[in-house]
């Protein structure tokens, strides 16, 4: 998708999500696997959970997990999903339609918190993965994911809007260095399929971890 009205809204995401029956492919994000699956599984919070790919791959492999969404229709379809998973991975996933901006969590922390391609501006951006980093309990872990701002200058096809993206460096220096133990900044190349011809694409990843008693 190139082109993006002004205010990524609920209700743009509505109307996206019932433009197709299944939007994203149904495979966990490849990030997510590689940098999830030497940990010890707890709870997992995932943020822009969209049809719930992440959420019930994190529920397979003994994650408790709670997904949240902007997007009411697309937590309605991840909760058929996880059914379709079985019963047992469908207990393991509760789901909620919210503003990730306006959400109160309460006093709830989560082993693992992790947001893949949740693009916004940049000041908005920075409130809420600040926000996420507060609801990491000690020993937890905080993934973040996004496009690189260098697909832009690659021929990638993505909305011409630089603000969207962000370098792995912007992430981490939203962590309190005293408070924060910085496993993983980088931006891997992945090969993508677009139409009828592939091409390299960039993502930045960051895999932090709270400094504190497990």
């Amino acid at each position: 998708m190139t082109d993006l009205p002004e205010v990524l809204d609920e209700a743009f995401w509505n109307d996206r999500y019932r433009s197709s029956h299944r939007l994203w492919s149904g495979n966990p994000n490849i990030n997510l696997v590689s940098e999830v699956s030497d940990l010890i599984p707890g709870t997992a919070l995932d943020v822009g959970c969209g049809e719930g790919a992440d959420a019930i791959w994190l529920a397979r492999h003994g994650w408790t997990v709670h997904g949240i969404d902007l997007s009411s229709v697309a937590i309605e379809r991840a909760a058929e999903h996880a059914t379709q998973a079985g019963a047992d991975i469908a207990g393991r996933v509760t789901w909620e339609a919210a503003d990730l901006l306006a959400w109160d969590p309460g006093a709830t922390r989560y082993d693992l918190v992790t947001a893949q391609y949740v693009h916004l501006p940049s000041g908005q951006r920075d409130v809420l993965y600040a926000r996420l980093a507060e609801l990491v309990a000690p020993g937890g872990t905080l993934l973040i994911v996004g496009h690189h701002p260098s697909d832009l200058e690659n021929g990638v096809p993505r909305p011409p809007r630089p603000e969207l993206f962000f370098v792995p460096e912007d992430v981490v220096a939203l962590l309190d260095p005293t408070e924060w133990s910085i496993d993983t900044a980088a931006s891997p190349a992945r090969t993508a399929t677009h139409g009828d011809h592939e091409m390299t694409i960039h993502d930045s990843v960051v895999r932090a971890r709270r400094l504190g008693d497990d």
